[in-house]
């Protein structure tokens, strides 16, 4: 295939011919050839430079061939591109944009659909202004009046607005204006076509520039709201939906372009989110949550509660289409397939005092009208609170009381509409709680399995009040009932109750915790007939609840009776498991929660766990060097997950954990982990390294420096920003170290305090609460245990070491962090004194310091400065402090 000289590249008959037979047999279903060995032969033609010539001419020039071959010749072209277009000979390129433009007008639309992708291609890699000839063919086309060619041009614009905008609106050598100012009054044009599909490329490319908006786009504001209430009723729902989708983003984006018409388009969003067309009724529905998210003033919506709500409801009821209804008929005896099985995340472990909240989920997630209706409502509850009352229940009453199988589905859109307003009007719902509660239990039983489900997710929106009521004697039977009904549906006989059971389980337990204690048993014999019962995904639920148990009641499940019924299910589910089985991730969460809630009650099954984490790690470790000799792919979780529970292990069994490390090489295996580039495998890794410097630091003592060296990389790194979770737990880390092994940490103090004064004194750019406590704790942990080498650069960070103090809840670390203050002034009392207010201000912070001597080292500190400032100078300090912190230093004697 060597090409002639590129000016009159033509292609050689039998090239054609073989290219082209390989591309049949590509896309023929009915080919017997080996798909696999055609695409090794199309790459290897692939190295031919003028390959992608051919691909071109076929596409473009084939008259005689499937348009199926001349389409998979482009998709290949395509392909192609992305890799090799910018090494490509300038007269190859040439050759190939010469051979696209004309197919914008090509009789079939998907020879032209083809082309448009492959040029949005080429210009997302060669801009805008390296082919000028394309602007002018777009022009040409879409001013021609062939629906072909206007049609072709504006599948080929759209791609572009959709795939790299802002390419439009950069000024282009030799044009007077930005390419999108020459557009817009052309795609307005096409607002008006009599041709669906124009109508719909123009609006949907217009619509790309909201979050732009280009100057162009801002100054024909009004010409596009225009053309919008112009389409607003167009025949064609894809139309409608853009209208909507357009209004929603303008909402998000520029709200003071619709504010003079906003009764105008609210009033039309409420027409349309009762539209035929379930696609246009979730976009216009989106509109509802968008308003209130950018916190709009709440009263324009107010007059159009008592229409919407309503609206809201009734979209709220199942389609006959959802998905659900089918998988809600699927019995639990029905194995789970791979593809019902959500990926997973796990957090790392985080020292501090801002890990992430995750929000209760809702259970399956495709967005769908009735979840979006359900989040409208969630929000407007939570902007007009009660008084959405009036009209929403007289609604909901109205659904719950209709009887008969046919009305299932509004009285299970009922249930959900009264957890979807849970939290935003609890005050008005809390008088007749107890009575709303009373009827949801029964409905916990319902024959419907889409009402059981529902059921239990409403009632843990409200398990908070629940567990408040249950102080009194009503209240706690109220409270047991629901207990027992969620335990009745955990043995659900379908898998979707099942799961929002376990679910709503898990949050009762949270809100609960130790109410729970006197039914234990009962419990956790539930939750162990689950484990037994259920498929595959629901297990992952199961163990959460298992895990969130164990949090909620703590020492309390520390038990023998308890521990009979709870262990022997779980570690015979441990060992079915191969170290490489995704599976394993919740079950090591679940006995991490399970290890810290026990404490020294886990240590008879800590051996086999602890040598399993370690396996694990190890055989991770091996994978990522080379995954075929370990015979299974690397995956960082494995890792995580393991280096988590030996934190809970070491939190858990304290000091006792030191046999199991001194038999093992946990100590290698945690330093390869620290430096591991995986942010969260070195979140964990340094998490677990403050742990075992707590309990068991003499292990650590051979790498001491080594482990120093690696944790002082994280905090002296221009990526902070990116790895501040990996910083954070570093930071705690060198703390606990050197707490423990005191004047050791001397050769890395300069290193550490020149990394911690600049995060201290930057704290409001890194926005970061846990990294600023930590390095206010670590700094102070420091200075306790070499004062002689921290105390002579006081005065450089003082002010704002003080401030991040003051802001730190009383704790065992508070206390090492004074205990650093007080040995600094000891031995350089002058050091303090520009910043003797804040430092006032940290000590009274305190809410009461519990260690006796450290009481009486800060009121020296503070006697001290006040025989040292004479003739008024102490008095002037005093009088800088706010009244409350005066009175909080009385109890200092000063």
């Amino acid at each position: 295939m060597e090409a002639p000289p590129a000016a009159a590249w033509q292609p050689q008959e039998e090239g054609f011919r073989e290219i082209c037979g390989l591309l049949e047999h590509q896309i023929s279903p009915t080919s017997t050839a080996d798909k696999s060995q055609i695409w090794q032969q199309l790459q290897h033609f692939s190295q031919f430079p003028d390959f992608n010539n051919y691909l071109a001419f076929i596409l473009s020039r084939a008259e005689g061939k499937s348009v199926e071959i001349r389409q998979a010749a482009g998709l290949l072209l395509k392909n192609n591109l992305r890799n090799a277009y910018k090494t490509m000979t300038p007269a190859n390129q040439q050759y190939i944009k010469s051979e696209l433009l004309p197919c914008l007008g090509a009789a079939d639309r998907h020879l032209r659909s083809t082309a448009g992708t492959i040029i949005s291609v080429i210009v997302q890699l060669g801009g805008i202004s390296g082919w000028p000839e394309l602007l002018q063919a777009v022009i040409t086309c879409l001013d021609s009046n062939d629906l072909n060619h206007m049609e072709g041009a504006m599948d080929a614009l759209s791609k572009i607005c959709e795939d790299i905008p802002q390419v439009l609106d950069t000024d282009v050598p030799g044009l007077s204006d930005r390419p999108i100012k020459i557009f817009l009054p052309r795609l307005f044009q096409f607002f008006q076509s009599p041709h669906t599909s124009l109508r719909k490329l123009a609006l949907g490319s217009v619509n790309q520039y909201i979050m732009l908006m280009p100057a162009a786009l801002y100054e024909s504001m009004n010409q596009y709201l225009q053309s919008l209430f112009a389409l607003a009723n167009d025949q064609a729902a894809e139309v409608r939906k853009l209208v909507c989708a357009a209004f929603v983003q303008l909402i998000e984006v520029q709200p003071s372009f619709l504010e003079p018409h906003l009764r105008s388009v609210a009033e039309y969003i409420l027409q349309v989110n009762k539209d035929g067309d379930d696609e246009v009724a979730l976009e216009a529905c989106e509109f509802w949550s968008a308003y209130c998210d950018a916190q709009l003033p709440p009263e324009n919506l107010r007059e159009f509660l008592p229409r919407l709500i309503p609206v809201l409801l009734s979209n709220m009821a199942y389609a006959d289409d959802d998905e659900s209804l089918a998988e809600a008929e699927e019995d639990e005896s029905l194995p789970d397939r791979d593809q019902d099985l959500k990926p997973r995340f796990h957090t790392s472990r985080f020292h501090g005092s801002d890990s992430a909240e995750d929000d209760d989920d809702d259970i399956v997630n495709v967005w769908n009208l009735r979840k979006c209706s359900a989040a409208a409502l969630d929000i407007l509850s939570n902007v007009f609170g009660d008084e959405i009352l009036p009209t929403l229940m007289p609604v909901v009453q109205a659904k719950l009381s209709a009887s008969g199988d046919e009305s299932w589905k509004d009285r299970e859109a009922a249930v959900l509409a009264l957890g979807a307003v849970a939290e935003g009007c609890i005050n008005g719902l809390h008088p007749n709680l107890s009575q709303m509660v009373g009827f949801l239990i029964p409905l916990l039983d319902d024959k419907f399995p889409l009402i059981r489900s529902i059921s239990c997710w409403t009632i843990s929106r409200f398990s908070k009040y629940i567990v408040q009521e249950s102080g009194h004697q009503k209240g706690y039977e109220q409270f047991d009932k629901v207990l027992m009904g969620l335990l009745r549906r955990i043995l659900d006989s379908n898998k979707r109750v099942q799961e929002a059971a376990c679910s709503a389980l898990a949050t009762v337990e949270e809100e609960a915790a130790e109410e729970l204690t006197p039914r234990l048993e009962i419990i956790l014999q539930h939750l162990m007939c689950a484990l037994g019962k259920y498929q595959r995904r629901n297990l992952r639920i199961v163990y959460d609840a298992i895990g969130t148990l164990a949090d909620a009641v703590g020492a309390e499940l520390n038990q023998p009776a308890y521990l009979e019924i709870l262990m022997p299910p779980l570690i015979a589910k441990w060992q079915q498991l191969s170290n490489s089985d995704k599976d394993l991730f919740p079950l090591l969460e679940c006995f991490t929660s399970i290890a810290q809630a026990l404490g020294a009650g886990f240590s008879q099954f800590a051996e086999p766990v602890f040598q399993r984490c370690i396996a694990i790690i190890h055989s991770q470790q091996l994978a990522k060097a080379d995954p075929v000799a370990a015979g299974f792919p690397y995956d960082k979780e494995f890792i995580v997950c393991s280096l988590d529970l030996l934190s809970g292990l070491a939190e858990g069994l304290g000091s006792g954990i030191e046999s199991l490390v001194s038999q093992s090489n946990l100590r290698d295996l945690l330093l390869q982990c620290c430096m591991d580039d995986a942010y969260d495998i070195g979140q964990s890794a340094f998490a677990l390294l403050g742990d075992l410097a707590r309990v068991c630091t003499v292990h650590l003592h051979p790498r001491l420096p080594e482990f120093l060296d690696v944790a002082v990389k994280q905090l002296n790194t221009p990526k902070l920003k990116e790895t501040i979770s990996v910083a954070n737990n570093a930071c705690w880390a060198i703390g606990e170290l050197a707490v423990k092994v005191r004047q050791e940490i001397s050769p890395v103090v300069m290193t550490v305090m020149s990394c911690l004064v600049p995060i201290l004194q930057h704290s409001e750019e890194l926005n970061n609460k846990s990294l600023t406590e930590n390095s206010a704790i670590t700094l102070g942990r420091l200075a306790w245990v070499c004062p002689e080498l921290v105390s002579p650069h006081m005065e450089h960070f003082m002010q704002s070491w003080c401030i991040a103090l003051s802001m730190i809840h009383d704790d065992i670390e508070k206390e090492d962090a004074f205990r650093g203050l007080c040995a600094m002034v000891r031995i350089n009392p002058s050091g303090a004194l520009s910043s003797l207010v804040f430092m006032c201000k940290a000590i009274a912070s305190w809410h009461e310091i519990r260690s006796p001597e450290l009481h009486n080292e800060v009121c020296q500190v503070l006697h001290g400065y006040k025989q040292m400032l004479r003739n008024g100078a102490w008095d002037q300090c005093m009088s800088a402090l706010e009244p409350p912190v005066k009175e909080k230093l009385l109890k200092y004697q000063v």
